[in-house]
């Protein structure tokens, strides 16, 4: 039984994103459990790790409950995503080359082991505009709910007072 243990940690820990970490902004309930904490939608904000000044906003389902309280119930694919340009924008030579299957920016652990939220980044060339996909995916079955959000690149002029 402790080998199990020790297999099902060490799996869980092969699934936990490197990627950026997300600031909660805020939650709303939407569901009172009587039992452990509410259902709810959780605003998060995040950086672009690899494009500075640009912010993503996403909100997304949390699971409350019993399991949710103890980390083990599975939060539904629901989320949106709203990305802005906070400043002046430098694109590397890599984003710029406009990969097909884009870059994974974001990733949330959304289930026990094998499902998460992912946030991936695609540069629009014709456009000069970032493109930012929210999905949830699991290793058998994803889903097709997503959202997205567009950044057009624009000149940042600093207003002084």
């Amino acid at each position: 039984m402790l080998k199990i243990i020790k297999i099902l940690v060490a799996t869980t820990l092969l699934f936990v994103p490197l990627a950026t970490q997300a600031e909660e902004i805020g939650s709303v309930d939407t569901v009172f459990k009587f039992i452990g904490p509410d259902h709810k939608i959780v605003v998060e904000a995040f950086d672009d790790p690899d494009v500075k000044n640009v912010t993503c906003y996403l909100s997304r389902a949390k699971t409350g409950g019993i399991k949710g309280g103890l980390g083990l119930a599975e939060d539904t694919a629901d989320a949106a995503i709203s990305c802005q340009q906070v400043g002046s924008i430098e694109l590397t030579d890599k984003i710029k080359k406009g990969d097909k299957k884009g870059q994974i920016v974001f990733q949330k652990r959304t289930s026990l082991v094998f499902k998460k939220l992912q946030v991936v980044r695609f540069y629009d060339v014709n456009r000069n505009a970032l493109v930012y996909l929210t999905y949830s995916d699991k290793m058998i079955d994803g889903s097709p709910k997503n959202a997205i959000s567009a950044v057009p690149i624009m000149p940042w002029k600093v207003v002084e007072n």
